[in-house]
């Protein structure tokens, strides 16, 4: 299994996959053939589909600024449904070119080659088998992460620093995302509107719920943000650590830990399934990021292996099956939305594991595996192609009101 740190990777919003991945593949080609004169990227798939409304030929411009960039919708037979062709020339010679798969939060692959981020770093395979080796050692989670990535700590406090800076950003910002919706951003007015009486728990939920948005709405301006697993769902884990942190009074290095903790959960998926919503639809992304943010606050709470794996289950579980429908394929309906409500789910998934996980059927490993499954049996217009669900229902609506 790969390092924590090919979960959690800062950049540019709004899409993982769309942007990051293609940034950083652009970035790769570039220094491959820096003396071509011409540049050519062919997106297929998902980046063809949404590339416009998701930023991605913004993102490969802002490396190679007088490329060619097609768009070819038509093209079925695909290694993943992220791919892109770059094509290098030199005085009207083709010198060199690439096929390269944006697999999910912001990793690529380069066909017929290892990367970086495919550097084994565990040896166990899943989570049954990290967790049979805690119990063997006697390790928490956390100190197992730490004898295998003795160096990642301090990566992840670079990690937590840009989560919170893009959180504290967001609820200072007014006014109209940008893309044509005309979505108002809302964190700022969340954060601040506190309702006459208000219990703990509302407050609680509120102040969360801001959170999430106040990083989805800068993930969907295409500010700075990290990769939670992936760039559509980066306001869940961190809206709820940063509440524990500001709002609770838990200590940094504590929350700094239970972010590991839900890197290794993304890192079992993002393994064993899959963390593309363009592969497997938004369960990958939200019903991940839910799954992680569930166990890194059981972690954080102190609960045992066994409460931290069944409050990773129930939130995966019963994000089984969510589809990615971004509408006018921009990541913000239901985007923005929805990693607020994964933050709830989040909880409520913690909460159900400290009295019932003694009770359990199904392991973590399980529920990834039917994820997966189910992602690959999800009609391809339900994968992030902006062609079913609520973005044709409201490209429906549309046309309808232009007629």
């Amino acid at each position: 299994m790969k390092s924590i740190r090919s979960v959690y990777k800062i950049g540019n919003g709004p899409s993982s996959s769309h942007t990051v991945g293609p940034y950083i593949a652009a970035l790769i080609f570039k220094k491959r053939y820096r003396n071509a004169d011409r540049y050519q990227v062919t997106l297929y798939g998902s980046l063809a589909l949404t590339g416009e409304g998701h930023g991605t030929e913004k993102a490969i411009r802002n490396v190679l600024e007088e490329a060619e960039i097609i768009a070819d919708r038509r093209k079925k037979d695909l290694p993943h449904p992220n791919t892109m062709l770059f094509r290098a020339w030199k005085d009207g010679q083709l010198i060199g070119e690439n096929r390269i798969m944006s697999i999910g939060g912001g990793s690529i692959r380069i066909e017929n080659e290892a990367s970086d981020d495919e550097l084994e770093v565990y040896p166990e395979k899943n989570l049954t088998e990290m967790l049979e080796t805690c119990r063997r050692e006697n390790l928490t989670l956390t100190q197992f992460i730490y004898s295998r990535e003795p160096g990642l700590r301090e990566y992840l406090y670079q990690v937590w620093y840009a989560m919170q800076e893009g959180i504290k950003r967001g609820l200072q910002k007014e006014g109209v995302l940008p893309g044509g919706l005309n979505v108002s951003r809302k964190a700022r007015t969340l954060y601040n509107r506190r309702c006459y009486n208000e219990s703990a728990d509302v407050t609680m939920n509120r102040l969360i719920a801001s959170y999430a948005y106040a990083l989805s709405e800068e993930n969907a301006s295409e500010s700075i943000v990290v990769t939670a697993p992936t760039c559509g769902s980066c306001g869940v884990i961190p809206s709820i650590l940063y509440y524990m942190q500001n709002d609770r009074g838990f200590p940094e290095n504590e929350i700094v830990d239970a972010l590991a903790v839900a890197g290794l959960i993304g890192n079992v998926i993002r393994t064993n399934a899959s963390i593309s919503g363009a592969e497997c639809g938004c369960q990958a992304e939200i019903g991940s990021a839910c799954s992680m943010a569930a166990a890194g606050l059981a972690s954080l709470y102190k609960l045992s292996l066994d409460e931290i794996e069944y409050a990773a289950e129930v939130a995966m579980e019963h994000n089984l099956g969510l589809t990615c429908d971004p509408v006018n394929g921009l990541v913000q309906i239901p985007c923005i939305e929805r990693n607020a409500v994964a933050a709830m789910r989040a909880i409520s998934s913690v909460n159900l594991s400290r009295f019932l996980y003694q009770t359990r059927k199904i392991s973590f490993d399980e529920v990834v595996a039917t994820m997966y499954q189910t992602g690959k049996d999800m009609n391809a217009k339900y994968r992030e192609t902006s062609h079913g669900g609520l973005a044709a229902m409201y490209r429906q609506k549309e046309q309808n009101v232009q007629e």
